[in-house]
């Protein structure tokens, strides 16, 4: 019960942190806000420098860290540039999908094992995001585009993270994409600067604020409970971004959303179910894992 309870303050947490840029709206271009998030939430990382700066960290280690910030930035950049185009409903639903793409990849670059049962729980995913997306029903924007690419890179910085695991300490792993992705975001911030107000500062550095917050929330939970256990309370992102996008910015409660996020959320649950029964070590990260 203590670990559902840390997944469900995880859970709105992560939904505070797509309200907040919703609110910010898009006068800041997407890579600056992205770049002063990370460059705000440093601050976190400071309590854990001391860890950093004993960790003997390899060429290789390093080379696979530069990887994961790069592919990690861009997914940032086109998260944020998705979060104030479409409803916050249709951003959960797609996040969703990272950790789907992350089983395949698994399979092919990971030498993981792709079961009958897999193969099922990512087709049925595939159609979830179908239903989601209804191409050739409707005009699919570029905001669509960029969640859904968003999603494919959040997958590769998460494959990277399962080799880096494996090789150095959890909390160098974070700390490292912290630092890598603040200095991938900056020339990319610098090309587009407008100087944000004192509210666009204190926006984004809440965002930071509830972003750690979740993730510190997220450990709790999986101190508490397995992962079988705590991912179905995930689908309830999905719901409270529905509520939120209607009550606060009259977005329509779109029933194709929900119905493709309820297909890919129990994709998701069906192979983290699997990894549990099975006994092994899970590839696949819970969905919170995949937020900026």
């Amino acid at each position: 019960m203590l670990g559902i309870f840390w997944m469900f303050v995880t859970g709105v947490n992560f939904v505070a942190v797509t309200a907040l840029v919703k609110v910010m709206g898009n006068r800041i271009p997407a890579p600056e806000a992205a770049f002063l998030r990370y460059l705000l939430g440093l601050v976190f990382a400071l309590p854990i420098l001391g860890s950093l700066m004993r960790a003997r960290i390899t060429p290789r280690v390093w080379a696979i860290t530069a990887t994961r910030g790069f592919a990690h930035a861009m997914g940032v950049m086109l998260w944020f540039y998705a979060m104030t185009r479409i409803p916050l409903a249709e951003v959960t639903a797609i996040n969703y999908l990272a950790p789907v793409y992350v089983t395949i990849g698994a399979a092919m670059f990971l030498g993981e094992k792709l079961a009958f049962r897999r193969i099922a729980a990512v087709v049925i995913a595939l159609i979830g995001a179908a239903v989601i997306l209804r191409p050739g029903f409707r005009e699919l924007s570029p905001g669509h585009w960029a969640m859904m690419l968003a999603a494919v890179v959040f997958a590769v910085s998460y494959m990277l993270a399962k080799v880096l695991a494996d090789e150095i300490d959890a909390t160098v792993v974070v700390t490292l994409l912290s630092v890598f992705v603040t200095l991938t975001l900056a020339p990319f911030a610098w090309a587009v600067w407008i100087t944000p107000t004192l509210w666009e500062i204190g926006m984004l550095f809440a965002v930071a604020i509830f972003a750690t917050g979740g993730h510190f929330t997220m450990t709790l939970a999986f101190r508490e409970a397995q992962v079988a256990v705590t991912q179905p309370v995930t689908f309830l992102q999905l719901l409270w971004a529905t509520i939120l996008g209607a009550m606060v910015f009259g977005e329509a409660v779109d029933v194709f959303v929900v119905l493709g996020g309820v297909l890919i959320l129990g994709s998701v649950c069906f192979i983290t179910w699997r990894e549990a029964i099975l006994n092994r070590r899970p590839v696949t990260p819970t969905t919170p894992q995949t937020k900026v």
